[in-house]
């Protein structure tokens, strides 16, 4: 199955929306960064698995944090690297 940037983020906001607003803004910003910080333990440690585990985490609290604001990733991917790229 094919998964695009859409349907991630519709899932995301599917399973995890409700818990995301009532945690805020402030504290979903604050466990992407744990994610972030994670996944440089990982690329220090040079461990494949976690690396790809923590890949997966730090793109679902960024689509979180996009969903918060009610900002449509994929639109923004466009805007930013195939529309400004011509």
């Amino acid at each position: 199955m094919s998964l695009t940037i859409e349907m991630l983020q519709e899932h995301i906001r599917r399973h995890y929306l409700e818990k995301d607003s009532s945690r805020g803004l402030h504290a979903t910003f604050t466990w992407f960064v744990e994610e972030v910080g994670e996944l440089a333990e990982a690329l220090l440690l040079n461990d494949r698995v976690k690396i790809e585990e923590e890949i997966a985490d730090v793109l679902a609290w960024l689509i979180s944090i996009a969903n918060l604001l009610d900002i449509n990733v994929e639109e923004c991917f466009k805007r930013k690297y195939l529309e400004n790229q011509k």
